[in-house]
């Protein structure tokens, strides 16, 4: 399996998923809020063993290929619980996804994991660019995009778990990610 180091923000840990984190993203995933936006491979209504079957199925094989990396989201105030879990692909224009528990959303905890592993997607992964679909009507996600210097490149349609929604693909560049932090 390729190694996925921690990583850590102001407040934040991100550490790379593992099997044992399967019990709290069950507890805490299958809610309409976190799911509404995210694409049809999400199984919903969400199954007794979606986590398990994510993680171990889905998630490490993946990690393993060198194909995706995965950390869960943790406050530095309370370790040990999981609060979300934020994702980079290796996929065709679609390279970055993430979920946040409702009760700690709007709190900017998304935006410094998001700013952490974008830095990981260029600095250490080397990749040139990053692009994220979302559906357009997803505000919260859109203002994450926004503030890290994004721009949308394209717009489609798209299967989400609440539908087919307009989508729109942000895109930054590595060169844009580094002038944006100096």
């Amino acid at each position: 399996m390729s190694a996925i180091p921690t990583l850590a923000t102001q407040r934040l840990i991100l550490r790379p998923l593992e099997l044992g984190d399967a019990p709290q993203i069950q507890a805490t995933f299958p809610q309409w809020e976190i799911v509404k936006y995210l694409t049809t491979q999400v199984p919903w209504p969400y199954p007794d063993d979606g986590a398990l079957t994510f993680v171990r199925d889905i998630a490490l094989p993946a990690i393993a290929k060198g194909e995706a990396w995965h950390w869960s989201i943790r406050r530095k105030d309370e370790p040990e619980r999981l609060i979300g879990l934020i994702s980079l692909m290796d996929k065709p224009r679609d390279n970055r996804g993430f979920w946040l528990d409702p009760k700690f959303q709007k709190q900017g905890f998304m935006a410094e994991a998001s700013d952490a592993v974008t830095d990981y997607w260029f600095d250490v992964l080397g990749k040139t660019v990053l692009h994220i679909p979302k559906a357009a009507e997803n505000t919260a996600s859109r203002r994450i995009s926004e503030r890290s210097g994004m721009r949308v490149v394209e717009t489609i349609a798209r299967d989400y778990v609440g539908g087919r929604f307009p989508a729109e693909v942000w895109e930054i560049t590595r060169d844009e990610w580094h002038a944006r932090k100096r």
